[in-house]
């Protein structure tokens, strides 16, 4: 199989606009395209004041599609993010969509809303359509969530629930930056806030690209290591919430983005290594006795991981 040239270029022009000002994250922004053109979401956790809304605002300006942006708050409605009808005196009912409707819509700090108004964003992450009122809505495609927030605990927030975590394809950590690209931050402060970021690829680009990944080839031997992974992180005695399969899926779909990413029409064990914590690290929940023992899911998942044979 031929890759058009602009298939990929694409990937690479999304990664290096947004690296102009999100500087010492390009690993993080790589994920980020993966997801987008693999068709999943991304949650991003870390600090405040770590550039979290930042990268996805960079991110989706690359889009030349829409783009919406809901700041959760203890008080918002699940129709601030959905819509809703109005009814009219003369007995008409029409449909103000929400921020829901677009292609790439950052949740910013998500988990400061309630679950029930989390809860909002489930169907349309899982099945890309929304449902007001017994009405039916299908969204604009391509469609990406990219959640920002904070770590639980922080003053005025929510933890997400499993179902929700489930649905996010990737979960990044967005820490301090180091000494030196801290320096490189605070010298270019008035270019970055500035956001110069161009758009440079169409939604139709991005489909094409998409399609384009579905046609990267995954070996069997290489489908059983993604499900051998995921099916002993699961039977791991110190899991009290496993994996689901969207897990496996995860893995087997954005592996052959990054395939294609790298130029190659097949997928090789180290796209799945680079993608094994992301996709499974917010999935699963370590019960009480190990928690208080000190186990992390991190550990489970790298115990696991060098059980499962690696595909030769």
């Amino acid at each position: 199989m031929d890759f058009p040239e602009e298939v990929l270029l694409t990937p690479k022009k999304i990664v290096d606009e947004v690296s102009k000002v999100i500087i010492g994250r390009k690993d993080m922004i790589e994920l980020l395209t993966a997801a987008l053109l693999s068709e999943g979401h991304v949650l991003i956790e870390g600090y405040p004041g770590t550039a979290k809304t930042m990268m996805a605002k960079s991110f989706a300006k690359t889009i030349q599609g829409t783009f919406k942006r809901i700041q959760f708050t203890p008080d918002t409605l699940p129709s601030d993010v959905t819509g809703f009808y109005i009814y009219t005196l003369d007995g008409r009912n029409i449909f103000r969509p929400g921020p829901i409707f677009a292609n790439i819509v950052l949740a910013d700090e998500l988990n400061r809303a309630t679950p029930r108004t989390q809860a909002a964003l489930l169907e349309a992450m899982q099945e890309r359509q929304a449902t007001i009122e017994g009405e039916t809505h299908t969204l604009p495609s391509p469609f990406m969530v990219i959640a920002s927030q904070i770590p639980y605990g922080y003053a005025g927030t929510y933890p997400l629930t499993e179902v929700q975590l489930d649905r996010f394809t990737l979960r990044l950590w967005s820490g301090y930056p180091g000494k030196e690209d801290e320096e490189d931050v605070v010298s270019n402060i008035d270019f970055i806030e500035s956001l110069p970021i161009d758009p440079i690829a169409s939604t139709d680009e991005v489909l094409s690209v998409i399609e384009y990944v579905k046609k990267i080839n995954v070996s069997s031997e290489l489908v059983d290591y993604i499900v051998n992974i995921v099916d002993v992180v699961r039977n791991h005695p110190d899991i009290a919430l496993a994996p689901s399969p969207r897990a496996s899926i995860a893995l087997f779909k954005c592996s052959r983005a990054l395939a294609l990413m790298d130029g190659r029409e097949y997928v090789i064990p180290d796209d799945i290594k680079r993608l094994i914590h992301p996709v499974l690290d917010h999935r699963i929940r370590v019960n009480p006795e190990a928690e208080l023992a000190g186990v992390k899911p991190e550990d489970i998942i790298d115990e696991s991981v060098k059980k499962v044979s690696v595909p030769k």
